[in-house]
């Protein structure tokens, strides 16, 4: 029983990994809405892909009665020698640009929204200046534990409230000229952030104390998540424009604009950096907490290992 059950599972992950990897390489020899040259050379990859996992299959039962007759240990041995292939295959970065292809063929417009977001924040990473982005790592040391805290309580990446904190106030937590205060720069937050805030704090926040603005911030950036059905752009945005003038909820309904890809057009009367700036400097928190350093985004194939790693909260 063990032995057959190592067998399926191994010749599953090989034939998974495999179907995204052939499906991933066809959408891009074949992108495009053009009939003959893209559609109709892409239904008939599919069918042939089809007939092939038949062939494959009918050929794996007769060499498996083959290897049964000389050891009862072969199949599952083989099948782990294909996943075992399949595994190293993974861990290149062609696999990574394969499966990319096969995410935006099944993701659709949400999945083209999410690479182009992506990719945005890939190219602000790289423009950082290193030196700068370790002085923000080194400043965030004393409140790591607290907005780490902050994040779980509301379901957030911890790495991504390290951004927004960044953004805001460069972890110098002092009151600016807008009335924001702490290192989330916190001005007004709608009433029953505040009261949900309150609830897992056990007590009232209060701006003027590092953990409660963390978590202050945690409950807002959650609930702007919520109302922009979970857009990381446009939660950060609304978290970014806040209640004023009823908000960027208010103001897409003005605009008739639904989601990441409508909004694009009207972003130049929107602070439309903000999310940009702030899931970059998320990107480096998530990079030092995981290589325990900054990458150099164009240095070897770091581009390929960041992309790996992706985007905190994307």
């Amino acid at each position: 029983m063990l032995l057959a059950l190592t067998e399926a599972a191994c010749l599953t992950v090989t034939a998974v990994t495999s179907i995204m990897v052939l499906l991933g390489l066809a959408a891009e020899r074949f992108s495009g809405t053009r009939f003959l040259a893209s559609l109709l050379p892409f239904a008939l990859g599919v069918l042939g892909l089809v007939l092939a996992a038949a062939l494959l299959l009918i050929g794996w039962l007769r060499l498996r009665r083959w290897l049964l007759g000389r050891s009862p240990w072969l199949p599952s041995t083989l099948a782990m020698v294909f996943a075992a292939a399949m595994g190293l295959l993974v861990v290149q970065g062609q696999f990574y640009w394969a499966f990319g292809h096969f995410r935006t063929l099944v993701g659709g417009r949400a999945e083209a929204g999410r690479v182009t977001l992506a990719h945005q924040v890939f190219a602000a990473y790289r423009r950082l200046d290193p030196a700068q982005l370790q002085t923000l790592i080194t400043r965030a040391q004393p409140y790591t534990r607290d907005i780490d805290q902050a994040a779980a309580a509301f379901g957030l990446d911890p790495d991504l409230l390290h951004g927004v904190a960044a953004t805001e106030s460069s972890f110098l937590p002092r009151p600016s000229g807008d009335g924001g205060q702490g290192l989330f720069q916190i001005t007004r937050v709608p009433e029953e952030v505040t009261a949900l805030a309150g609830r897992r704090l056990g007590v009232a926040p209060r701006v003027d104390d590092h953990r409660h603005n963390g978590f202050l911030a945690a409950a807002t950036l959650r609930y702007y998540l919520k109302q922009m059905q979970n857009d990381l752009f446009l939660g950060l945005l609304a978290y970014n424009i806040g209640p004023k003038n009823g908000g960027l909820r208010f103001i897409m309904q003005q605009y008739g604009a639904i989601d990441f890809v409508t909004i694009q057009p009207y972003l130049q009367q929107l602070p439309r950096d903000y999310p940009i700036r702030v899931l970059s400097h998320a990107l480096a928190f998530r990079l030092f907490r995981r290589e325990g350093r900054l990458l150099a985004y164009e240095d070897g194939l770091n581009a390929v290992r960041i992309q790996q790693l992706g985007v905190p909260g994307l």
